[in-house]
């Protein structure tokens, strides 16, 4: 049996193939092109806080969570550094602590097509729970039809359909790539999902 991921640990080494450490491209086209007003926002697998950062300086109200707590500290530096607030908590995504929502929005850059390896039907109803009703967020995840090793978790767009459709009405679901990290030549082929809550 694989042996469970530590977070912290690469948080530790510096080892973030993920961690653009520019807001996400994909992120930003979404909340224009959807028109998707500045509100209660929760990202969830936070990281360093790049896009908690970013969303704060458009006006959202925003709470980043992380499994690892290094993260967690390093997001809250950077938006110290920024200048914004933003409220940040070490947590699991299956079992949140009241994080005083609901939200209205939330993002997930890579946490959904990790937490699904081991409870794909868990994700979307413990997302739900969190939001208000119609809220909207937006899913990236890897893309099963390219996959890389090493590279994202993979998913294909009948997983995505079957499990988010758990809680969500897909409003939007196409392909792209995901923002080039430094030191990780290949942007890799992913899913972009705009969901709304049933």
């Amino acid at each position: 049996m694989k042996e469970p991921i530590d977070w912290n640990d690469h948080y530790r080494s510096g080892n973030l193939p993920w961690d653009t450490g520019v807001p996400s491209s994909e992120l930003q086209l979404a909340l224009s092109r959807h028109n998707i007003p500045p509100c209660r926002a929760i990202e969830i697998g936070c990281g360093t806080g790049t896009n908690c950062v970013w969303l704060a300086q458009q006006g959202f109200e925003v709470t980043g969570i992380d499994l690892a707590p290094l993260a967690v500290e390093q997001a809250q530096e950077r938006a110290r550094g920024a200048g914004v607030k933003a409220h940040f908590a070490v947590a699991d995504v299956l079992q949140l602590p009241d994080l005083a929502g609901p939200f209205a929005f939330f993002f997930d850059r890579g946490c959904y097509h990790a937490v699904r390896l081991t409870a794909p039907q868990q994700y979307a109803p413990a997302v739900a729970r969190q939001l208000a009703s119609g809220a909207r967020g937006l899913i990236l995840a890897g893309n099963a039809r390219e996959p890389h090793d090493p590279g994202p978790p993979v998913v294909t767009e009948e997983q995505m359909r079957d499990e988010l459709g758990l809680a969500f009405r897909i409003l939007d679901l196409h392909e792209c790539r995901f923002d080039e990290a430094p030191g990780v030549p290949i942007r890799f082929l992913g899913w972009s999902c705009l969901v709304e809550k049933r």
